[in-house]
């Protein structure tokens, strides 16, 4: 199966997956500044293809790209990675998720997500402000659960992992 992934990354974690992924499954890997040079008939020649990207406030970044292409490509294979500093199994991962897509795009796109972490060295400064004010705000709740997933991204910590990508090559290989 002929596959393509198409990355945006911030701080490197999703670059990470989209590599890990396109190893695994002998994938074409573009970042998605370069294949929105290409023209329509590029995509034509994939059997399935891969939008990975990353997480900011319960949403993927760029993912309306995606999505836009995904409407003229429902004969392949089509899905999302998105990745985030959330633990997998947190609850508010599988409701961000379960909102990226309409009814009908939950149809022909499977979403998939994988935790990478926050670097704050990489990262732009206006995520950087925005994500210390959250922290800042979490370690100031009453919730305890809330203090102590402030003091975790209060710094920059890395746990991806290629474990996590085993759902996509499954998905990619069924």
């Amino acid at each position: 199966m002929k596959t393509l992934i198409v990355y945006t990354s911030q701080t490197g974690f999703t670059k990470q997956y989209a590599e890990w992924i396109a190893e695994k499954s002998e994938a074409d890997i573009f970042t998605l500044k370069d294949v929105q040079k290409k023209t329509e008939t590029f995509f034509n020649e994939y059997d399935a293809i891969i939008f990975a990207g990353w997480c900011m406030a319960g949403k993927v970044v760029k993912l309306e790209w995606f999505l836009e292409k995904a409407a003229n490509l429902k004969d392949k294979k089509l899905a999302i990675v998105a990745v985030g500093a959330s633990p997998n199994e947190a609850p508010e991962v599988e409701v961000a998720m379960g909102k990226l897509l309409s009814d009908e795009q939950k149809q022909y796109i499977k979403v998939f997500y994988c935790q990478g972490g926050i670097n704050y060295d990489k990262m732009k400064f206006p995520f950087k402000l925005a994500m210390k004010m959250f922290a800042s705000s979490l370690k100031k709740s009453k919730d305890p659960k809330q203090q102590e997933q402030g003091k975790f991204i209060d710094h920059s910590y890395d746990v991806s992992d290629i474990k996590f990508i085993e759902p996509v090559i499954d998905f990619l290989n069924a």
